[in-house]
């Protein structure tokens, strides 16, 4: 599947970002089709060429949350934007020991509450 997604150029502490045409599986720093604009958070520039994006559009290329919020706010495609940040989740295993670990820790208190 076709994906249209940001992959990072620039120094360090420089970021700058190219919006790609690329495959799903491949690694975002990888291979890609075409180059479909950019974009300079630090300066607030972007360019993007339309006429391509909403042809791969048309084609079923689908677009990563960031890309699809670009593009609704420079008014080339017609939505809403989407969350494009997911806070992490949590790991069920490291809950379930954190939360035994308390309550042996509560139980230890206890008893030494009890014995002292």
């Amino acid at each position: 599947m076709l994906v249209i997604r940001l992959t990072r150029v620039g120094k360090k502490n420089q970021p700058a970002f190219r919006v790609i045409l690329t495959e799903k599986g491949n690694p975002a720093r990888g291979k890609f089709i075409e180059i479909l604009g950019s974009y300079n958070p630090r300066l607030k520039q972007k360019s993007l060429n339309a006429d391509r994006i909403k042809y791969w559009l048309s084609q079923g290329a689908q677009t990563s949350p960031t890309v699809h919020n670009l593009l609704v706010s420079e008014k080339i495609i017609d939505a809403k934007k989407v969350k494009a940040w997911r806070p992490k989740k949590k790991n069920q295993k490291s809950e379930a020991k954190t939360e035994t670990g308390k309550k042996e820790e509560n139980e230890s208190v206890k008893q030494e509450e009890a014995q002292g």
